[in-house]
């Protein structure tokens, strides 16, 4: 698992490391059960605090996406299908905004583009 922290982008360095592992645990990337580097050692490879990466690992764990047993260590947590439909969704709803965006600056009409949504999805 790489994890990547920017100093310059201006999100904490805790969100970072959630939106990341996040991002992983949806594109399948880390599997269920995988188990996730101590708090101590991303804390070293990264070189930040410790209450940094246990701030990131309860956040992580409290929205599901992780499980943590004492003594053990973090594992990823069986997805959960709610929040990775809803993650799908709002993905989906970006493009439709795009597309909305694009035709309508190409001048097509509601129903020309529900038709080229109606062609796309049946191909």
């Amino acid at each position: 698992m790489n994890i990547f922290i920017s100093n310059a982008n201006g999100e904490p360095i805790y969100q970072q490391i959630v939106s990341q592992i996040k991002a992983g645990i949806i594109a399948g990337e880390l599997k269920e059960g995988e188990a996730l580097p101590s708090m101590r050692l991303l804390a070293k490879e990264l070189r930040i605090s410790v209450i940094t990466t246990k701030r990131a690992y309860e956040e992580l764990e409290r929205e599901g996406f992780i499980v943590s047993y004492t003594g053990k260590g973090s594992f990823v947590s069986a997805p959960n299908q709610e929040f990775l439909k809803e993650q799908k969704l709002k993905e989906t709803e970006e493009y439709l905004e795009k597309a909305v965006a694009a035709a309508r600056a190409g001048g097509l009409l509601a129903d020309e583009l529900i038709k080229m949504l109606r062609l796309l999805w049946e191909e």
